[in-house]
């Protein structure tokens, strides 16, 4: 496990998760606070309990919004206990939560420190056939890269969470176009040995019901830059894979160089560990904390089926 977290800059906005998946009470975001947690708190008990929205001026009626904050805040806990798929974070990060994915963007850098999901054996199988009409997403208040950025730098517009993978609804497929959930990415490496990664993920789903999935860039200082917005162009990206479906847990990294590579999958996997040292990131910290230390630190590729 690692203690340390990403600590994006700036105010995001996140949304309501939809009706079409997992429940999720709507977030919001407080732009008049550097740390918005007790406001967002008090913000999903004030949805449940419309009364106390109003503007209490006595000390009883403070103190009966004070006890209603704690609530909150408890209730959030349960609440997003079930999103295993999500990083740590600090409390003044601001995660932006989509139908599908949800992500932590980086605004140094234009782009996610993270993108999480949770893909099921029947989100593999693709309804809607990708547009590629890359947007800015809306609930990044900040502002995300745009296509002028990419243009003729020579890099491709390389999703994290991919869209195959997002193809179950008109909304995941659109959503999955987002500059949120772009980075910049060597055709070489997304058309290639990335593109095999994300097939086999969509293998493991099948295979195991479903998979936790964190993935991003390695985010430094000094990276080169691409556009107006200056898009970081990393030289590294990860992912790691959580099954967590009994008898058989088990957990897996991979660490890629951001070029092409002929070499098989099996040369990249790495333990959960090697990745949260690599990134500075705290994965399924939702997990008790002996399974959590077991997964992370072992990891066997004969556990794994590699087509």
């Amino acid at each position: 496990m690692n203690s340390s977290h990403a600590t994006p800059i700036g105010v995001r906005k996140t949304r309501d998760k939809g009706l079409e998946t997992r429940d999720l009470l709507p977030f919001t975001s407080f732009a008049s606070s550097p740390c918005p947690f007790p406001q967002l708190a008090y913000y999903h008990i004030s949805l449940l309990f419309p009364i106390f929205v109003i503007d209490f001026k006595t000390t009883l009626m403070k103190t009966i919004k004070l006890i209603i904050l704690v609530l909150a805040v408890i209730l959030m806990s349960f609440v997003l206990v079930d999103r295993m798929e999500i990083p740590k974070t600090g409390a003044c990060d601001h995660v932006v939560y989509h139908t599908g994915y949800a992500l932590l963007y980086d605004e140094i850098h234009e782009q996610p420190a993270w993108v999480a999901y949770e893909l099921t054996k029947e989100e593999t199988v693709s309804q809607f056939k990708r547009e590629n009409k890359f947007i800015t997403d809306p609930d990044v208040k900040t502002g995300t890269a745009t296509n002028a950025d990419y243009a003729k730098s020579g890099y491709d517009r390389g999703h994290l969470a991919p869209a195959a993978d997002m193809g179950w609804s008109e909304i995941t497929m659109k959503e999955s176009f987002y500059f949120s959930n772009m980075s910049p990415q060597r055709p070489e490496f997304n058309r290639g040995i990335w593109k095999k990664l994300e097939d086999l993920m969509r293998d493991w789903a099948v295979e195991n019901e479903k998979i936790y999935i964190v993935t991003g860039p390695i985010l430094t200082p000094g990276l080169p830059t691409i556009g107006h917005n200056q898009v970081s162009v990393p030289q590294y990206f990860y992912k790691v894979i959580l099954d967590y479906t009994e008898p058989d847990i088990k957990g897996i990294g991979f660490i890629l160089a951001n070029e092409g590579s002929s070499q098989p999958l099996t040369t990249f996997a790495v333990s959960i560990d090697s990745v949260e040292k690599f990134s500075g990131l705290d994965f399924f910290p939702t997990l008790p904390d002996n399974i959590e230390t077991s997964i992370e630190k072992n990891y066997s590729t004969k556990s794994w089926s590699w087509k």
